[in-house]
């Protein structure tokens, strides 16, 4: 019962992070601008973690749930099934904003339904790198601050607040994926160049994802000296015995 209970979380997660996150685009990307998303994406993903993540730990992300997988922290059964509630919940979102705009006279100010995509402002290059490294420093901010039980409380304004930094950084150039199911979801309605550039902005999310889980360790394994803690000792030679006096 509490695997559905996570996995429902996960559900209900990933749809509002891209209900409030792309609808923010589609409705007031031309009106509020890059700052209005931004502030979307992250305020919303602030929220989740507060809300669903001591149920979850609000992943509502393939590539979050990569980088916990690899780091030892899920099974991989459990990771599949928040992969699979991850996409459902971004394509319901979906389907709601594309509704929408189709019936509910919605303008879609992307004009593109909130997709992904490159070959307006950067090519295709510069978008994988850009994806990844964004969703690099997402993951690893993410896994470093869940891994730090002194400072739980603070853990979901960081990654809130890293999330709306990438999508400043990103959204004229890509439209900021470093999410494999935020990308799938209007993608998969909006059809065209967005279902065919759709797979950079899983592969390339993703392999941040790998690359922040390896190097997550080596931060979380802090040295004492910065957190106030003593060093050990360092071992001494035991003296040899002086078979004569000591010296005066």
């Amino acid at each position: 019962m509490d695997d559905v209970r996570r996995y429902a979380a996960e559900f209900l997660g990933t749809l509002l992070l891209v209900f409030v996150g792309v609808g923010s685009a589609v409705a007031a990307r031309v009106d509020g601008g890059v700052v209005v998303v931004a502030l979307a994406f992250g305020f919303v993903m602030l929220a989740m973690v507060y809300t669903i993540g001591p149920l979850s730990g609000s992943h509502v992300n393939p590539a979050v749930t990569l980088g916990v997988l690899l780091s030892g922290k899920i099974s991989p059964s459990g990771a599949i099934a928040y992969w699979i509630a991850q996409f459902a919940g971004a394509t319901v979102a979906s389907a709601v904003i594309w509704g929408l705009v189709r019936w509910g006279d919605v303008v879609d100010q992307t004009g593109v339904l909130g997709s992904n995509g490159y070959g307006k402002h950067i090519n295709g290059v510069g978008a994988a790198v850009l994806e990844t490294i964004l969703t690099f420093l997402f993951v690893l901010v993410v896994l470093v601050v869940t891994s730090r039980a002194e400072h739980a409380a603070f853990a979901g304004l960081a990654i809130g607040l890293t999330l709306a930094a990438a999508h400043l950084v990103a959204v004229t150039l890509t439209g900021t994926s470093v999410n494999p199911a935020r990308s799938f979801g209007p993608a998969l309605f909006e059809g065209g160049t967005a279902l065919r550039q759709l797979w950079l902005f899983i592969v390339f999310p993703l392999l941040g994802g790998v690359l922040a889980a390896l190097v997550a360790p080596l931060i979380v394994k802090r040295n004492p000296r910065y957190r106030g803690e003593p060093e050990e000792p360092a071992s001494k030679p035991p003296r040899r015995p002086r078979s004569g006096p000591e010296p005066a």
